[in-house]
């Protein structure tokens, strides 16, 4: 799992310029899921969802711990996770990498095998790191040549890149590669001497920004080959105003579009540092013979903005950028090179893995597992998929229906998007308030309040009173008063 990825920087989902051979490979030899979104662009929300099979809105831990607005800082006592349930029916558990889905409950606190690991991004001065480097005889931590935007002020805004001075082996994603190599060393010899199934997370805190990495990467690729994202020519008009305010919180009109260029080519070279480190980890399951009879996950929280829309960083702006992701999965015996276009979840793996764990299902009524998918099969699926967001930098709440053309968001305090994908792919339009588009708009506000109802998300309340969602069956002043008015 890796943090903040778009899904155009891999080879296998069509950027000819990406070296991502570990991936690309996986892909080759498993399903690759070309519309497969988070639950919420923001880590700790989806990385709780990851947990519990439970949507963002029912299990509750809405924001990071870095930012939060006032919601809950750890899941409740008591609230089921799929680590649980695994260590309960022997399976040893294992997380080496980003936690970020609780503040005081640690990865430890539900079953994870491994080290410490706090924070949103690279945490350089941990112990465990440290140690690392000092048994390998590694150099620190060091950093040159960042890329900021400029405050009004004129101070520096929040670092967006740097260049590294260490050696690829010092890096904070060679060390997370190489503690999982042996934390799966470990795991295959308690399999092999005791047959104990594992599971083994991998989480990356990358590429998420800044985009801090070695010579090589951070000048792997030349900025003159970059295609800029054609939203970069937002404009903002027709759009919640957030969305500029988020932009300027980025500073973004104050760097050049070269720089804007050099970005993407950084994290390009981010991801590659990346695909390499899992490609350590792919070999090693194969020295160890475990390939044939081992599940393998590539998914990442969320995506990315990387200048597309004149953002950076993720935020109130429900965009494919950010929601879309990559979400490839291998399970030994079934079809190898499928392409699936169903719309699947982050949310979905949690119930695969009870699957092939041969576990009942968790009351995890969000989570449906991906193995018929995976198998070849084509059972009924749902044409539509429903995302949510709750604040981050902005306190912000926002749900989105996307199907096979069409995307509507709602924006309780501002102006609703609907986006025709097939015309603007790009999102550069809304034409949420056009005449032509009444029917759209109207059927898929419905259909969005109707599903919200049936899955208990009470964003649908205020819906009641500000858009024609027809008869509710309840009086929506909570009244009690006037029932009568509403029975038709």
């Amino acid at each position: 799992m890796t943090d903040q990825h778009r899904v155009d920087t891999l080879g296998v989902y069509g950027n000819s310029l990406a070296e991502t051979p570990a991936l690309d490979e996986l892909a080759r030899t498993g399903t690759r899921f070309d519309r497969w979104y988070t639950p919420t662009a923001i880590c700790t929300p989806a990385r709780a969802s990851l947990l519990t099979g439970q949507a963002p809105f029912r299990h509750k831990l809405l924001a990071n711990h870095e930012r939060n607005v006032g919601y809950l800082e750890d899941l409740p006592d008591g609230q089921y996770t799929f680590p649980e349930a695994l260590r309960d029916n022997g399976y040893n558990c294992g997380l080496i990498g980003k936690w970020h889905a609780g503040n005081d409950k640690k990865a430890a606190y539900y079953g994870f095998d491994g080290p410490d690991l706090p924070g949103w991004h690279n945490p350089v001065e941990n112990e465990d790191y440290l140690a690392y480097l000092t048994a390998n005889g590694l150099p620190p931590y060091e950093i040159s040549d960042q890329i900021r935007g400029t405050l009004p002020n004129g101070g520096p805004g929040n670092l967006l890149a740097a260049r590294l001075h260490q050696p690829v082996e010092a890096t904070f994603e060679y060390y997370l590669a190489t503690r999982a190599i042996e934390m799966l060393e470990r795991y295959a010899v308690d399999h092999d001497h005791d047959g104990k199934p594992f599971f083994l997370g991998l989480h990356f805190f990358g590429p998420h920004l800044p985009y801090v990495v070695p010579d090589e990467y951070f000048d792997k690729f030349d900025p003159a080959d970059i295609e800029l994202p054609k939203s970069i020519a937002e404009t903002f008009v027709g759009k919640p105003p957030v969305q500029k305010n988020y932009s300027d919180h980025w500073a973004f009109d104050t760097m050049p579009i070269e720089t804007s260029r050099k970005l993407i080519a950084i994290y390009w070279g981010y991801v590659t540092l990346i695909d390499e480190q899992i490609g350590r980890v792919m070999a090693a399951m194969e020295r160890l013979g475990l390939t044939n009879d081992t599940a393998v996950f590539f998914s990442c929280d969320h995506g990315e903005f990387t200048g597309s829309h004149r953002l950076h960083d993720k935020g109130p702006a429900m965009y494919e950028d950010i929601y879309r992701t990559p979400g490839i999965v291998r399970i030994p015996g079934a079809p190898a090179g499928q392409v699936r276009e169903e719309f699947v979840s982050l949310l979905d793996c949690t119930a695969t893995f009870l699957e092939l764990a041969g576990l009942d299902p968790a009351p995890a009524v969000d989570s449906r597992s991906l193995v018929p998918l995976v198998s070849g099969e084509h059972p009924d699926w749902a044409e539509d998929i429903v995302c949510e967001y709750h604040g981050h930098h902005f306190p912000i709440a926002q749900r989105m229906l996307r199907n096979d053309r069409y995307k509507l968001v709602v924006n309780p305090e501002s102006v609703n998007e609907l986006y025709d994908l097939q015309r603007d792919p790009d999102e550069l339009n809304n034409v949420f308030t056009l005449p032509d588009m009444a029917r759209i708009r109207e059927s898929m506000m419905q259909r969005l309040y109707d599903l919200l109802r049936e899955r208990g998300d009470k964003f649908y309340h205020w819906m009641t009173t500000m858009y024609d969602v027809g008869g509710v069956g309840y009086d929506p002043s909570l009244s009690g008063f006037d029932d009568a008015s509403y029975s038709k």
